[in-house]
C-alpha cells in the first residue's frame, strides 16, 4: 500500500494542473444534494468561529488531531438523518466523472454490510495536498476537504484505510467542540 501512496504521490507532484475556482468541494456537495435528493446542514457562524478554538486546542493536544489542525484550512458539509438510497455505482461513475481532472483517487470502498461507501481523492496544492474525503452511510453522509503538508499527509496515510475516517472525525469533533 505504501508504495501505491508514493506513486500516486510523486503522479501528483509532477503533474501541474491548473485548478479552475477550487470549487470541487461546493460541486460534490450539490451532487450528493442531487443525486440523493438531500440537503446539507450548514455550520452557523457561531459554530466556525468554535472551531478555530478548537483548532488550537488541537494544536496542543498533538497527534492526529495536531496534523488535521495544522491543516491551514478545512471544507465541512454534513448530511444527517436523511436517507441515502440510490445506485451506489451510477453515484460512483458521476463522481470520479466529476472529479478526475483535477483529482486522483486514493481509495474508493463499499461497505457489504452496512453500504457505507468511502472516496478519498488527492490534488497537489503547490507544496502542500488537498485530500477530499467523501463518506455516505444510510442516514449520514460527510464531505470534508483538507489542505495537509506532504509530512502530514505521510502520516495520515500509514494507514489508508483509517486516514479518511481520521479526517472525518476530527473535522466533525472540531466543529462540535
Amino acid at each position: 500500500m505504501k508504495k501505491i501512496f508514493c506513486a500516486i504521490v510523486l503522479v501528483c507532484l509532477s503533474t501541474s494542473v491548473v485548478h479552475a475556482k477550487d470549487d470541487d468541494f461546493k460541486s460534490v456537495v450539490r451532487m450528493i444534494e442531487q443525486f440523493y435528493s438531500v440537503k446539507h446542514q450548514g455550520i452557523p457562524f457561531l459554530a466556525k468561529a468554535g472551531m478555530k478554538v478548537a483548532t488550537t486546542a488541537a494544536r496542543i493536544k498533538g497527534g492526529q488531531a495536531k496534523r488535521i489542525a495544522e491543516a491551514g484550512s478545512i471544507k465541512l458539509a454534513v448530511f444527517e438523518d436523511q436517507e441515502f438510497d440510490g445506485d451506489f455505482m451510477k453515484f460512483r461513475s458521476s463522481l470520479n466523472g466529476a472529479l478526475n481532472a483535477t483529482w486522483t483517487p486514493l481509495i474508493q470502498t463499499l461497505s457489504a454490510k452496512s453500504a457505507e461507501q468511502t472516496y478519498i481523492f488527492l490534488r497537489s496544492a503547490g507544496e502542500k495536498f488537498n485530500v477530499l474525503v467523501i463518506t455516505i452511510a444510510d442516514r449520514d453522509a460527510t464531505v470534508v476537504q483538507v489542505t495537509l503538508s506532504p509530512k502530514n499527509l505521510a502520516a495520515l496515510m500509514r494507514d489508508p484505510e483509517g486516514a479518511g475516517k481520521a479526517i472525518t472525525e476530527e473535522a466533525t469533533i472540531i466543529d462540535q467542540e
